[in-house]
């Protein structure tokens, strides 16, 4: 098999892995939006209120007690090439989900008047933060499952887990909205952790597990590094949610709730739908490059081609965006928020660095080089506080555009230098491509900006059209 024949049937996989949980997401924003409204029109505000509360609630517990479980595991189980070494990764990630659960289960219980409290100012809702221990406990068990079918690679059955759930959540969660309003809220919540968890353990990986007996210190031994990874991972979420409330908190004693609006409608449409396109590629890309790791050869091919790849869907998918942008935001949002347009289309240009990075540091995470991985992550916020304050006091949110943009460039640069100095190297046709993609994204944000909207669409028209030839060709 010739090497342009391998590289074709990798980006097929890849492209197929990138459809088929692009779909899934898509399907579960989709899911979210609606139940959101008819929460909005059965029970009112307070319900999409009690909505967020309980959800955000769940998250953090589990987020504090699981300790990235869902994403650390996957390397030791990819990167396992003995089969009893790999039964015994199985095994100890799920006893794990389970250890995790019942902590994160005990911690809500024990935090529920707190938050109770806190949340709402009395004791009142101290029993609905109890219950949602049972969300809390099935959320750590669905990651488990989840963890070992990206380990595995059984992508099919990942999709299918995520699929069903999120349809059956649905189904299962709407008609308690419906019969029980206001009264429901803390039943749907648990109604949907337990569907989610069915489907998980319906399309679980059977037959991989080790049968032998396994000890608690012998569980610890085998899972110790990846909990220390997921630590770490957990950290560097932390610390990035820290900067981001930081820096909203600053911009809005500086310029208001309604500024603060425009940046997160923005931010939100930049930032979660287009991440939307490195989620999914990621399911596949991470464990393939954690299977890998000890080669730096195949390691550095993989990452050229996953950063070709990424390269080419951001021409036309950047391009398209910032032609389009001001549509895009009356259509989601109202013709009042064009003013976040200069922001959307700087921000978008900087997607490119985005993707270029984000190739890299999986690298980090597959090596279980936690201590690095926050190291650069902690240094990317403070670079990344610094930029948007100084950004919007000179050009408002026009600045927090470029702001996003200089701040993955940074990233790019630091990334790139312990890409390095893991000995890994990129193909110089790879490097080349990266700097005219770069180079034309600037274009077209600069023409949107300052020419009439038709030369950034024709622009556009052109990356799409390349974009294309290009699939063609190697497809």
């Amino acid at each position: 098999m010739t090497t342009e024949t391998r590289h074709g049937k990798l980006s097929r996989m890849v492209l197929k892995a990138m459809g088929i949980f692009g779909g899934v997401q898509m399907l579960t924003i989709l899911c979210g939006i609606v139940r959101t409204k008819l929460i909005a029109v059965w029970i009112g505000a307070a319900g999409v209120g009690l909505f967020s509360i309980y959800n955000g609630a769940i998250e953090l517990v589990s987020s504090l007690t699981q300790f990235g479980l869902r994403n650390s595991s996957v390397r030791d189980i990819s990167a396992s090439r003995d089969s009893s070494r790999l039964g015994a990764i199985v095994k100890a990630v799920r006893r794990l989900g389970w250890i995790f659960g019942l902590l994160g289960a005990v911690v809500m219980l024990g935090a529920a008047p707190f938050l109770s409290r806190k949340t709402f100012g009395d004791d009142g809702h101290t029993w609905c933060f109890a219950v949602l221990a049972v969300s809390v406990f099935l959320a750590s068990l669905t990651a488990g499952e989840m963890a070992v079918m990206q380990g595995l690679e059984r992508l099919k059955a990942l999709a299918k887990a995520s699929l069903w759930g999120v349809v059956a959540g649905f189904v299962v969660s709407v008609p308690v909205i419906y019969v029980w309003r206001l009264g429901s809220v803390v039943p749907a919540v648990v109604a949907y952790s337990v569907v989610t968890t069915v489907a998980a353990y319906i399309y679980r990986v059977r037959g991989v597990e080790s049968r032998q007996p396994m000890t608690a210190v012998e569980t610890w031994n085998i899972g110790r590094g990846f909990v220390i990874l997921g630590a770490f991972m957990v950290a560097s979420d932390f610390i990035t949610q820290l900067v981001s409330y930081i820096f909203t908190a600053w911009l809005n004693i500086t310029a208001g709730d309604t500024e603060v609006g425009y940046y997160r409608s923005g931010f939100t449409v930049v930032n979660r739908y287009v991440g939307m396109v490195f989620a999914a590629i990621s399911m596949e890309y991470y464990p393939r490059l954690a299977s890998v790791v000890a080669s730096r050869q195949r390691l550095s091919l993989f990452v050229g081609h996953e950063m070709t790849l990424v390269l080419w869907i951001l021409l036309p998918l950047v391009s398209v965006f910032i032609a389009c942008a001001p549509l895009i935001v009356t259509i989601l949002y109202t013709p009042d928020f064009v003013v976040t347009v200069p922001f959307m289309v700087l921000a978008m240009a900087g997607t490119v660095w985005r993707g270029i990075s984000w190739c890299m540091a999986f690298v980090i995470l597959a090596k279980g080089d936690g201590r690095t991985y926050i190291i650069t992550e902690s240094v990317s916020c403070a670079f990344s506080l610094v930029l948007n304050i100084v950004g919007y006091k000179l050009w408002g949110l026009a600045g927090l555009g470029a702001a996003y943009l200089l701040w993955y460039l940074v990233y790019t640069v630091i990334v790139g230098i312990v890409y390095r100095r893991y000995g890994l190297w990129l193909p110089r046709r790879v490097v080349v491509l990266a700097a005219i993609v770069t180079a034309w994204s600037a274009i077209i944000a600069t023409a949107a900006l300052m020419l009439p909207w038709w030369v950034p669409a024709v622009g556009a028209v052109v990356s799409t059209v390349a974009a294309g030839v290009w699939l063609k060709r190697n497809f």
